[in-house]
């Protein structure tokens, strides 16, 4: 895993404009939208990363805050997206990117409690979710289907 660059903007307007990665988002974004509105370089900040097979861009995992438009029980917590080319899925990339991306907020904010919410006819992203740990908060409708919320308990740093 490593920050955004500028070779990285055409795999995220693939991810953004891809119907297949979409589906459970509301739908993709029009591809000559995103070619006007990415910049060259894409935005580089804490908590989100590109994960890189082979010098080539895959995915991209990204913690931020959540805001409260998103979920009141969400709010103010640490939200936990991901989004992987279709010829990523099913290697296991996700669980392995995610599990780090985790692994580095616990080192940077020790005992934060992390959300993640997904549609729940999402099966793969479902079972990620329990695999890294998170266990359901609420069921909610959005994008005219229900989604779940989860959240992972705080890792409290070993004394």
């Amino acid at each position: 895993m490593r920050g955004p660059e500028t070779r990285d903007r055409a795999a995220f307007i693939e991810l953004l404009a891809s119907p297949d990665v979409h589906t459970y988002l509301g739908g993709p974004r029009p591809r000559d939208e995103l070619e006007r509105e990415l910049p060259e370089v894409p935005e580089r900040w804490p908590g989100s990363f590109v994960v890189d097979l082979d010098g080539a861009m895959i995915g991209h995992v990204l913690l931020r805050r959540a805001t409260e438009h998103r979920r009141p029980a969400a709010a103010g917590k640490a939200d936990l997206g991901y989004l992987f080319l279709p010829q990523a899925w099913g290697f296991g990339y996700a669980a392995e990117a995610c599990t780090a991306a985790l692994d580095w907020f616990d080192g940077v904010l020790p005992g934060e409690p992390v959300v993640l919410a997904t549609q729940t006819a999402n099966v793969a992203s479902m079972r990620l979710a329990a695999k890294l740990g998170f266990t359901e908060v609420e069921r909610f409708w959005a994008w005219d289907a229900e989604q779940w919320l989860g959240m992972r308990s705080p890792v409290t740093p070993a004394d």
